[in-house]
């Protein structure tokens, strides 16, 4: 399949015009934001139109309104002719010990189910033991999860996309969400110029379950997984706000079973 160009719609550059964009993307008009971020709806349409400037406290409270990402509350700081407010820290960092520590628990406790950490570009930072038994289970070296590009390695043909029985649905779907993310990535508007566009969703069954599986095949036979995530609450750093943990819980009792007994003989193998 061949690629197609990525285009990204470049936002206005005011801070005025960025809330107003901001504000239309999320859906809400000038009374309900202004009800949320607790202004009036003269004054916030007086700071669109760029005929008053927000002080950061009143920004800050239309930024959490609208629910922007922090890279972009950094930029419309910027454009009002304040300081950036938040940092990027390396998950490296001493002061991201304790966030280490809790996704090592988080991760951990999800044996035998795979997790995988995901930063802002589909990379792949951390995975468990039991995402290796999986990628063992479909012929994938046990250890290629980190440093993978999950967003690449669904879409792009020889990665784990072509073990899914369900691919069409789940390429189609993960390019949808990282699209409506690179809106405001231009790192991932990047990869995703380089990625085959996926074919549209097919017609859908009449009878849906709750919500999309991931089916994968195996020597056991299909095993089946619902995707649930975990992120960080209240992030005040860039880093924070832009990582996620990707669950796999097996949704059957068959993949319970196949998952339980290979991560158990991986295990007692180490031991």
């Amino acid at each position: 399949m061949s690629s197609r160009p990525f285009s990204r719609t470049t936002p206005p550059i005011s801070a005025g015009a960025q809330l107003r964009h901001l504000r239309q993307q999320a859906g809400l008009s000038q009374l309900d934001c202004a009800l949320i971020a607790g202004i009036s709806q003269r004054h916030l349409s007086c700071i669109e139109t760029g005929r008053a400037k927000p002080g950061p406290g009143t920004l800050h409270n239309l930024l959490t309104a609208l629910d922007a990402p922090l890279e972009r509350c950094n930029d419309i700081f910027l454009a009002s002719g304040y300081a950036p407010r938040y940092e990027t820290t390396p998950l490296t960092s001493s002061s991201m010990e304790v966030v280490r520590d809790a996704i090592h628990h988080v991760l951990h406790a999800n044996n035998p189910a795979p997790a995988i950490v995901l930063g802002s570009h589909w990379e792949v930072l951390a995975a468990n033991a039991s995402t290796g038994v999986l990628f063992d289970l479909v012929g994938l070296a046990k250890d290629a999860a980190e440093g993978l590009n999950l967003l690449v390695t669904l879409l792009q043909p020889g990665g784990l996309g072509d073990h899914l029985c369900n691919a069409e649905e789940i390429r189609s779907v993960a390019w949808q969400r990282a699209t409506r993310e690179a809106s405001s990535n231009s790192t991932l508007a990047e990869i995703l110029k380089s990625l085959p566009v996926p074919n549209s969703l097919s017609t859908l069954a009449e009878e849906l379950l709750p919500l999309l599986l991931t089916r994968i095949n195996s020597p056991h036979g299909e095993l089946k997984f619902m995707s649930t995530f975990t992120t960080f609450g209240m992030p005040l750093d860039i880093t924070m706000s832009s990582l996620r943990i990707e669950h796999l819980i097996p949704a059957d009792a068959k993949t319970w079973e196949v998952m339980t007994n290979a991560y158990e003989r991986t295990q007692n193998e180490n031991t």
